[in-house]
């Protein structure tokens, strides 16, 4: 089993991942609005009005054993801009997912995305003892896709007519991981990257 610790916050120079609390919400409702991120069709974000619904089920996955919640603060204001998880929680096979993650249009492409998942990817090795770790997201999301490139992971598959999404289009799912072999290489590659 992973040790799980649902009280964990990681810290970051950029980058802040604390609990997912209803706290959040004014924060995360604003910085959704940053960019209406809710009208990207091949994404699920929730709208500012369904963002309190959108904290409870992260919470309640949390409750199943499915799903760390983290809400991404920036360091000096403590403001929320974002949030992520770790998902799709496999404990006997030390295995995670990270997704369900958006952030605020101003800190896209920044410093922070990298930080986090740094954050995220060595929690995930070196404290839960994870063999591999895995990355989904929509095909024709060429912005995650190609951030999730420049991590280091691996391109599994495409997972065709994966799922059904709201508006009634039939999502093909791409599916990246990184090994456990592979993070000293990829570690030594994203701190290169928060270094530059």
């Amino acid at each position: 089993m992973l040790p799980l610790n649902f009280d964990l916050e990681l810290v970051g120079e950029h980058a802040i991942l604390t609990p997912l609390n209803q706290g959040h919400l004014a924060d995360l409702q604003e910085a959704v609005s940053d960019g209406r991120l809710w009208e990207l069709w091949y994404t699920l974000i929730p709208p500012p009005e369904k963002m309190s619904a959108e904290i409870d089920r992260r919470l309640h996955l949390q409750k199943s054993g499915s799903m760390q919640a983290f809400a991404v603060l920036l360091p000096g204001s403590r403001k929320a801009v974002g949030m992520t998880t770790y998902m799709n929680i496999d404990s006997a096979n030390k295995h995670v997912e990270i997704g369900s993650t958006w952030y605020r249009r101003s800190v896209q492409r920044s410093a922070l995305n990298t930080e986090c998942k740094w954050l995220l990817l060595r929690h995930a090795f070196e404290v839960y003892g994870c063999i591999a770790v895995e990355f989904r997201t929509h095909r024709f999301n060429s912005a995650s896709r190609a951030a999730i490139e420049r991590l280091g992971a691996q391109l599994d598959g495409i997972l065709r007519s994966h799922q059904i999404s709201p508006n009634g289009s039939v999502r093909d799912t791409a599916v990246y991981s990184i090994i456990r072999s592979e993070w000293p290489m990829v570690k030594a590659h994203l701190e290169y990257q928060l270094q530059r």
